[in-house]
């Protein structure tokens, strides 16, 4: 029992020690990791543990208060850790390579856990693939259809070095659509698209956001595939802006939209009936788009967002003058051109399209 009660302490006292990374989960950053694995050294989060336990070649868990821990296996977490795993496991990983954190989705961070230690991507004896490289792939993939809404298997064509993708409905004909890479953009969506393995992948055409939704049956395959049009991305800011700092190119490879969901909203003059839309804010773009239903392909419209001393600003409730029967939060965004009225489901809802949309207010405007 004593034995028991000293490995305890050793174990939240190795957890909390400064200098060993093990204040956070070795996988997805969570903090306060109450699980390792003793086969590997490591200190991990709950949700990356049931990863772990799907790996039994590689990694065994324990819980660190729960869990019986005998003085050897004390003596090796001692010998290893956070940073010693990442020194190892993650020694080459690639700029473009998405690593994902806490928030999530499970097929990332499986993909992620899987990569690092079953597959051994990141090992330093392994050698990199180059972005042009790694941006260059070909296959198939279930793509939501436009009209139909049905999944059908189309074959993807990613081409880095002609800064290109395209997709083929038919093997004899030409390619359904050609995207540029330079507006080309992935995002996970397995809530969204109701698939663990779901895709969103947007670019521009004329003017106007085009929504593709994919999958793929495999984990591994859908987010190589994610990785990369990353990849590509990665390659095309780095050829066209050499000058501009690695930090500063990264977040810009791909982005998730900082907030969606459904809000109602009315026309012009505020007193039309109002409706409820699917609505995406993208802060890179500055727009908040939105969409009859949430797998549509185009917006049914989008509203700039500029920055405050241009005359945008955001206020919860009702412009002057405007009622609606609804007694629901409401937010009010005002643009030079004119008022902007949407009503939230609640008050949690109202604060976070508020927080989210002075948020894109704040940011200063990107060339």
């Amino acid at each position: 029992m004593m034995d028991r009660d000293r490995n305890k302490t050793l174990l939240l006292e190795l957890q909390r020690a400064a200098g060993t990374g093990n204040g956070r989960c070795a996988d997805c950053g969570e903090p306060d990791p109450e699980w390792a694995s003793y086969k590997l050294g490591i200190f991990i989060c709950l949700n990356c543990s049931g990863i772990h336990r799907n790996l039994p070649q590689i990694s065994r868990v324990k819980s660190l208060r729960l869990d019986f821990w005998e003085n050897d296996l004390i003596e090796f977490m001692k010998k290893h850790g956070n940073l010693c795993a990442k020194a190892k496991y993650e020694a080459k990983v690639p700029p473009y390579y998405y690593i994902p954190q806490s928030c999530d989705c499970l097929v990332l961070r499986e993909q992620w856990i899987r990569a690092k230690y079953e597959r051994e991507e990141f090992v330093a004896t392994r050698v990199c693939q180059d972005p042009c490289s790694a941006g260059s792939r070909e296959g198939f993939l279930w793509k939501r259809g436009r009209e139909s809404r049905q999944f059908q298997k189309r074959r993807f064509l990613l081409s880095a070095r002609e800064g290109v993708m395209k997709y083929y409905t038919k093997e004899s004909r030409g390619p359904k659509a050609i995207i540029s890479i330079e507006n080309l953009n992935a995002m996970f969506q397995t809530e969204k698209i109701q698939h663990a393995h779901g895709l969103q992948i947007t670019y521009n055409t004329d003017g106007q956001t085009r929504n593709l939704f994919v999958y793929h049956d495999s984990g591994k395959e859908i987010v190589d595939w994610f990785n990369a049009i990353r990849a590509a991305r990665y390659y095309y800011l780095r050829t066209t802006f050499p000058t501009v700092p690695e930090p500063e190119v990264v977040p810009r490879i791909t982005r998730n939209y900082v907030k969606e969901g459904y809000m109602e909203k009315t026309g012009p003059k505020q007193k039309e009936a109002f409706k409820v839309r699917w609505f995406c804010l993208d802060s890179q773009e500055r727009k908040l788009m939105y969409f009859k239903n949430p797998l549509d392909a185009f917006a049914q419209g989008q509203v700039f967002i500029g920055r405050t001393d241009e005359g945008y600003e955001v206020q919860a409730g009702l412009p002057q003058g405007v009622r609606v029967k609804k007694r629901k939060p409401a937010i009010t965004v005002i643009t030079p051109m004119r008022e902007f009225v949407f009503i939230c489901e609640n008050d949690k809802e109202q604060r976070e399209w508020i927080d989210a949309l002075n948020g894109v207010i704040a940011q200063p405007l990107t060339g």
